[in-house]
C-alpha cells in the first residue's frame, strides 16, 4: 500500500471546469461569471468539482498533520489505497515522518482552511474564483438591472458584488475569499 505523502497530490485531480457542476448552479454560475466578465471583470477559476476520493485525502492529510486525528484510526476509503502511518526501520510507527508526510500534502493541495468530507465541491454546488477589476465596475444582475460598483475593494470580497451573485443563485462564502457556493456555505 502505498504511504502518505506529496505523490498522492496528483491522484484524483479537481475540477476547474464550470461544465462539472451540478444543476442549476451550473447555468447560475456560468451566467454571473459572463456578466462579470462582459462588465470588464477578470476572473480566475480554481476549483470547481472535487471528487470525493480527493477531499478524503485532504481532510485527513490536513487533520493527521493538526495533530487532530490518530493516523491510525483514519477509516479507510473506497478506491484510496493509502497508508497513512509511516514506520521506521524498525517497523515502529514513525510519527514525527507520518506528520511530516500530510505537512507535505497539505501543502502541496494548498489547504487554506481545513477540508471536509462531503462540501459543496464535492456536490457540484461551489466555485472557487479570484475576481478582479480596474476602476468602476457596471454590471448586470439576474433581472436585468445594472449595478454600478465604485466601491473597493475590487475583487469578490466586495459586498455589493456579493449582492450582485446573490441574484444570480452564487452566494460568497465571507469568511474564504475565492468560495462562491449555491447557499453561501
Amino acid at each position: 500500500m502505498p504511504l502518505s505523502g506529496p505523490t498522492w497530490i496528483a491522484q484524483f485531480p479537481g475540477s476547474q471546469s464550470l461544465d462539472d457542476l451540478a444543476e442549476p448552479f451550473q447555468s447560475n454560475a456560468k451566467a454571473f461569471i459572463n456578466a462579470l466578465r462582459t462588465a470588464g471583470a477578470d476572473v480566475i477559476i480554481s476549483a470547481t468539482l472535487r471528487p470525493p476520493q480527493r477531499a478524503y485525502l485532504m481532510h485527513f492529510c490536513c487533520q493527521i498533520a493538526k495533530n487532530e486525528v490518530d493516523p491510525a484510526t483514519v477509516p479507510p476509503f473506497a478506491g484510496v489505497d493509502i497508508q497513512w502511518q509511516h514506520t521506521d526501520e524498525s517497523g515502529n510507527i514513525d510519527l514525527a515522518a507520518t506528520k511530516a508526510a500530510a505537512a507535505q500534502m497539505v501543502e502541496g493541495y494548498d489547504i487554506a482552511f481545513p477540508p471536509v468530507l462531503v462540501s459543496r465541491h464535492t456536490q457540484g454546488l461551489a466555485v472557487d474564483m479570484t475576481i478582479s477589476w480596474n476602476g468602476t465596475l457596471t454590471i448586470q444582475d439576474a433581472t436585468g438591472n445594472a449595478t454600478t460598483i465604485a466601491t473597493e475593494p475590487r475583487s469578490g470580497a466586495n459586498s455589493n458584488l456579493q449582492e450582485v451573485g446573490k441574484t444570480y443563485g452564487v452566494i460568497k462564502l465571507a469568511t474564504d475569499p475565492p468560495h462562491w457556493s449555491s447557499d453561501g456555505h
